[in-house]
Order: structure tokens, then C-alpha cells, then sequence
């Protein structure tokens, strides 16, 4: 039987480099984005690595709650009328934001590498079941070591700071993701999170480069910062998408899971607070509040 993979933001980057990696091992891939221009070279690109197993795009905005849902039920819809299993789910989706922006009257940060995955991720949860073994692999990110870890509300008191906001939707992820791992035991879908580490992309290279995203403390010693950071990210998407490709398709890997697999594509010891049980708490109780899995 063929299998399959879902790439979120997989037309450019890291997210298509993951997905051309799918491809070469054997994946019918498809990819998410909100550009179709960039949707269509990316499938050819995809093709022209793996014929065989022919690629597509779907055009979704994942910054929209309302869009993710009906990405999820369309995948869903589709799986079941092949009766085909959906084997890999890469939430590669992030996002980055210089100035506090919503999105459906959320913080923007939040929604895009928190609530999106988030939701995406728990209604296709049913399809990933029926389609096991199978792997759910969550893009996480070193900036959830600079994150507040209080998550009694979306926005934490005080000013908004790109990078630190960042960093804390992606903890909430990654405490969401071992939460998962700990749910899903013993139903064989596997979750992991894979720390891309640095790598020249259009957040790299935009966002990154202006000091208002940090905190004043911080942005003192912002320019020796940055260049540290520059230096660690001069390096190509293709190997910062390994980790990504490893803890999707990584035989030694079988039914392990609740695995961060690291920026040297091998396995990392998680940062504590994201397996926190109390901090998984709070974040699943944002997230059901915020993304709820039935809308009325």
C-alpha cells in the first residue's frame, strides 16, 4: 500500500525540502500552502524527484482556524473514500510576527505554531489511527529555551516581543506534542518533534534581523546575538530539514515515540519544561478553549 505525507508550509524552505526528502523515501506527498504559484513549482519539483508517486498541492491559509478545519476534513474525506492511510504528518507551519497581530481575534504567533498544528493534528487523529503505524512530527524550534513558561492565558502580561512570543507558542507546541505522545501510546501512532536548528529562510533573513522582536534586555546585546545566530543559520534548508525526514521515516525509530530528534538528526534530550505535566495542562486547556475540535 502506498504511503502518504502531509507537509503543512511545504512549498519553499524547509517544509519542501522535508517533502522532496518524503518523496525519495518512497512517499506520495502532499503539500499546504497559501500560495498556489509557489504550490505548482513545488509539486514539480516533488515529480521530478519521484515520478512514480505523483505529488499535489492544497491551498489552505493556516493562520485560519476555520481554513484548517476544512483542510482536515477534506484530507479525511479523501483518505477514507481511497481507503487509503494517511502514514506521516509533518506540521512544519511558523511563523514569526514583528508587531502583536490576531488572527480570528487570537494573538497571531500563537495561533499559527500552536493552535493550528494543534487542531490540524486532532482531527486527523482518527485518520493517522486507521492508518497505523503511523507518525505525527511536530517542527519545533531552540527558541522555546527563551520562552515564559506560564501559559494561564494566550498573551502573558507585558510588552510584545516577537521572538520570546515565538519561542513560547512553540513550547506550548512542543508540551502538546509529548502530552500526545503519552495519549497515543499503544494506538501505533508515533509523535515526535524535530528541532530544525538554523537555516537561511525568509524568517531567517527578514524577521530575525530587527531587534524589536526581543525583549530590552535582550536587544542590548542584540548584534552580538544576531551574528551568532546568522552564523548558525548561513547553512541550506535541505539540512536543516533532516530531523524532520529522520522522525518521519527513520526505521530505528518504530514505535518509539515522545522523541525530540535533534538539529544533528539524532535524538536530543527534551527541554524539561516542555515535559512538564502541569504546563501540558495549561496548554491543553488554551487550546480547547481557542481551537475547539467541534464549532457549533
Amino acid at each position: 500500500m502506498t504511503k502518504t505525507a502531509l507537509v503543512t508550509a511545504g512549498t519553499a524552505g524547509i517544509g519542501l525540502e522535508t517533502a522532496l526528502g518524503l518523496a525519495d523515501a518512497g512517499f506520495s506527498v502532499t503539500v499546504v500552502g497559501r500560495n498556489t504559484g509557489r504550490g505548482a513549482q513545488a509539486v514539480d519539483r516533488i515529480n521530478a524527484t519521484n515520478p512514480a508517486l505523483p505529488a499535489r498541492f492544497l491551498p489552505a491559509d493556516l493562520g485560519s482556524l476555520d481554513q484548517v478545519r476544512a483542510l482536515a476534513d477534506r484530507i479525511a474525506a479523501e483518505h477514507a473514500a481511497r481507503g487509503e492511510p494517511l502514514t506521516v504528518l509533518v506540521n512544519n507551519v511558523g511563523a514569526m510576527f514583528p508587531e502583536r497581530q490576531t488572527l480570528d481575534g487570537i494573538e497571531a504567533s500563537f495561533v499559527v505554531n500552536h493552535l493550528s498544528p494543534y487542531l490540524l493534528t486532532e482531527l486527523l487523529l482518527p485518520t493517522l489511527t486507521a492508518g497505523a503505524p503511523s507518525r505525527i512530527v511536530n517542527v519545533t524550534s531552540s527558541a522555546v529555551g527563551l520562552a515564559k513558561r506560564s501559559f494561564d492565558t494566550v498573551e502573558p502580561p507585558g510588552g510584545y516581543y516577537g521572538f520570546h512570543w515565538y519561542g513560547r507558542a512553540k513550547l506550548a507546541n512542543l508540551a502538546y506534542t509529548f502530552d500526545l505522545a503519552t495519549r497515543l501510546e499503544g494506538t501505533g501512532v508515533s509523535v515526535f518533534a524535530a528541532d530544525p536548528g538554523g537555516a537561511a529562510t525568509d524568517m531567517t533573513n527578514g524577521t530575525m534581523t530587527d531587534p524589536k522582536i526581543v525583549s530590552p534586555a535582550l536587544r542590548l546585546l542584540w548584534p552580538l546575538v544576531r551574528r551568532k545566530f546568522e552564523r548558525s543559520t548561513s547553512g541550506p534548508a535541505s539540512l536543516a530539514a533532516r530531523p524532520s525526514i529522520v522522525a518521519a521515516t527513520d526505521t530505528a525509530l518504530a514505535g518509539r515515540t515522545g522523541i525530540v530528534i535533534g538539529a544533528r538528526a539524532q535524538p536530543v534530550a527534551p527541554l524539561r519544561a516542555a515535559t512538564d505535566a502541569r504546563v501540558a495542562q495549561d496548554v491543553r486547556r488554551l487550546s480547547e478553549r481557542h481551537a475547539p475540535l467541534t464549532v457549533s
